[in-house]
């Protein structure tokens, strides 16, 4: 009784302090830490390994993480979980196929692409979704400067948003007349942000580059050349002048407009409006020899996204995140974004509601539309070299995507109460087509090719 009491005391004295800092009182964070018994509503899973290792980058995506364990989810579910930051995406793969680590927050093209056969090869499966949307792209002070004049500007004389790629094409051309190559960084390979940057620009009629077997920088007939940074380096490598601009994640597009160093133009909700971001992935091993523990680490990360998503607690959340442990940023930096605002240049601060959206839009439901997106942008950009049939698109989602497991662990949180019947997708594991992207083209994950084909800038499929 004496431990369970110490410990008890110790997570109060933790949260509290945790609370106070993000403008709770001491009262309330008491009363919420008294709860951290098991509800008498859980249903409690035959636990196989309650003991576990989850990995992560400091991004303020892996939000879902940090809020299960801080409040105790995980713990309620019976598995006693320690979260380790990692240096960056290559070592957060190396390490789950590893099997060093149980599970991580990855980037959604991570499991896909170990399983389409670029870059390392693995069976990775993802039960959840982190999130949606989320990151930026954001250039340097002088590249904005020669930006702006081709921005419309709104009534009150700010510029009008979204700002595409084609603000940014004289620039380029500017660069290139002088012999000096334009960069850009965006944080690997197989990242959202690769696709995305890839994206804004192509719309533009940019070319970002081509993957061959001899390029494995995506560089070929680049008009912009696109180079790996891990994302909190991006500010510095940008103030060093080594890159002109970058897509990552937050906190560090507002890193550059707090350091006065850039300017974010867009953010990836204009491009890919409510997009797919991170991922919550473990091995298929693991999963199968651990089918209850992936339902309930399923289960606390499902519970965390949707009390993320309660803009009263987002205050907390940034308390949270901004310890050293998590993310590390100051949280003024952090409550930038999570908050319902984003800011571009200094003072110009919009708002932003679905910027960081963790449960909303089932944005929790591994949906294998979303996983045939990135296999198309690996296509079109030449990381799959060779033509597949549009099956193949749709057994690849498969291995990775588990909604399976998602269903399972949503099934019992109804059950327990903490989700409502509506909480759950009627789905055949695909979303409804969409134009809802900064060209207007329009994407139907059941017809993979027929996107593919629809760019004017790529390759194409017979």
């Amino acid at each position: 009784m004496k431990t369970v009491s110490f410990k008890s005391l110790l997570l109060v004295a933790i949260t509290t302090f945790i609370y106070a800092c993000s403008g709770g009182t001491a009262q309330e964070t008491s009363s919420e830490s008294t709860q951290k018994e098991v509800p008498s509503n859980t249903i409690q899973l035959a636990i196989e390994k309650p003991q576990l290792t989850f990995g992560f980058i400091k991004l303020t995506d892996m939000a879902p993480l940090a809020i299960a364990k801080e409040l105790g989810y995980f713990e309620e579910e019976g598995l006693f979980v320690s979260i380790e930051a990692q240096a960056n995406w290559k070592n957060v793969l190396d390490r789950v196929i590893d099997g060093q680590l149980d599970g991580s927050h990855m980037l959604a093209g991570q499991p896909i692409a170990a399983q389409a056969g670029f870059g390392r090869q693995g069976n990775l499966q993802t039960p959840f979704s982190m999130d949606l949307n989320g990151n930026g792209i954001t250039v340097s002070n002088e590249v904005w400067s020669k930006m702006k004049p081709n921005v419309p500007l709104t009534e009150d004389g700010l510029p009008k948003h979204p700002i595409t790629a084609d603000a940014l094409v004289p620039v380029i051309d500017e660069y290139k007349n002088s012999n000096k190559p334009f960069k850009m960084g965006m944080v690997f390979p197989v990242s959202t942000h690769n696709y995305e940057i890839r994206y804004w620009l192509a719309a533009a009629g940019i070319n970002p580059g081509f993957y061959t077997a001899d390029n494995t920088q995506g560089q070929i007939d680049a008009d912009v050349l696109l180079s790996v940074t891990p994302p909190p380096q991006m500010p510095n490598t940008l103030e060093a002048g080594t890159i002109y601009g970058y897509c990552v994640g937050e906190p560090w597009n507002q890193q550059a407009v707090f350091k006065g160093i850039g300017v974010p133009v867009t953010t990836n909700y204009d491009i890919w409006k409510n997009n797919p971001e991170k991922v919550f992935v473990m091995t298929k091993q693991f999963i199968n020899e651990n089918p209850n523990t992936a339902i309930a680490v399923t289960k606390a990360l499902i519970r965390a996204g949707k009390w993320l998503d309660n803009p009263a607690n987002r205050a907390k959340a940034v308390g949270i995140l901004s310890k050293p442990d998590y993310v590390g940023a100051d949280s003024t930096v952090i409550a930038n974004s999570m908050t319902g605002t984003f800011e571009f240049e200094k003072g110009d601060k919009r708002s932003m509601e679905d910027f960081n959206v963790f449960f909303k839009y089932n944005a929790t439901y591994p949906f294998y539309s979303d996983a045939i997106w990135f296999l198309t942008q690996m296509r079109r950009w030449g990381q799959i070299p060779e033509t597949k049939q549009n099956s193949w698109y749709h057994e690849t989602a498969k291995k990775v995507y588990r909604p399976d497991v998602w269903r399972k662990a949503a099934d019992l949180l109804v059950k327990e109460g903490y989700l409502d019947q509506s909480d759950i997708p009627a789905t055949d594991g695909y979303k409804p087509a969409t134009s809802d992207f900064i060209d207007g083209n329009t994407y139907d994950g059941k017809d993979p090719i027929g996107y593919i084909n629809s760019f004017s800038i790529g390759n194409k499929d017979q």
